[in-house]
């Protein structure tokens, strides 16, 4: 695992109004987490981006100079945690935790596909399908991989490779299932379900709702529905409209 450079400065105020102030001055508030205490720094966002687009990416192995910290000076991190803006996706806040180099240490790698295409794919028509991008790992900080690599070239129509067909270096522990898919091929979609999947939701016939429960049975039994019900019963509702008869109006005597 190749190490990188970062330059911190030790800071003393913290809250939101401090983190504020350091945003509006162009800086990154972070934390460096260690065994019982934790150190709050401010960080150069240019500094931060070229480390976390690099190859190593998020899983580089940090050497961080702090200035202030009349102590230990220099420090092996890793970068745990980040807090982005929703909108532009840049960096608020940056958390690091150190490590010992003789400790081992847990971390999420990215899985990549390699090889020619698919012979599924090139004869078959087939789907690749990459199902598990990111595999977690346990090892020791050296040893951290950039990346694992899968060589899908051989797959054909309906095979596919998984978690234990991966090549792992000695001194590296896999925490996934083995049984996980990494990669596999599926068949080819046919014209006639393509078609059925982009016309299914306009072209769906449209049903109008059934009664449920006590609704149905209402309706059923011919009862009075509930107020605010509806009730479509024809003989009902021509006996509702049938007209009611006068009262004769009965006449004196003599």
């Amino acid at each position: 695992m190749k190490r990188v450079d970062l330059m911190a400065e030790l800071r003393e105020r913290r809250g939101k109004g401090a983190a504020r102030s350091l945003r509006r001055e162009g800086k990154i508030p972070g934390v460096l987490y260690s065994a019982g205490r934790s150190l709050l720094l401010t960080l150069d966002p240019t500094d931060v981006s070229k480390i976390l687009h690099s190859a190593v990416g998020e899983n580089a192995l940090v050497n961080l100079s702090i200035q202030g910290l009349k102590e230990k000076k220099e420090q092996t991190a890793i970068f745990r945690d980040f807090q982005r803006d929703p909108v532009t996706g840049r960096i608020l806040h940056a958390d690091l935790f150190e490590v010992a180099m003789d400790t081992m240490i847990r971390v999420k790698v990215p899985v990549e596909v390699t090889g020619d295409v698919p012979v599924g794919v090139k004869a078959d028509g087939g789907v690749l399908q990459h199902h598990l991008r990111e595999i977690e790992i346990e090892c020791l900080p050296l040893q951290i991989p950039e990346r694992i690599t899968v060589d899908a070239s051989g797959l054909r129509v309906g095979e596919s490779l998984h978690v234990s067909d991966l090549r792992i270096e000695t001194g590296i522990r896999v925490l996934e299932e083995p049984g996980q898919t990494v990669v596999s091929v599926a068949a080819p979609m046919s014209e006639a379900k393509l078609e059925q999947l982009l016309t299914s939701p306009t072209g769906a016939e449209v049903k109008e709702p059934e009664l449920v429960g006590k609704e149905k049975k209402k309706e059923e039994e011919g009862e009075e529905p509930a107020k605010g019900e509806v009730k479509t019963d024809e003989k009902t509702k021509a006996k509702k409209e049938e007209p009611k008869e006068e009262k004769k109006e009965s006449k004196p005597k003599g």
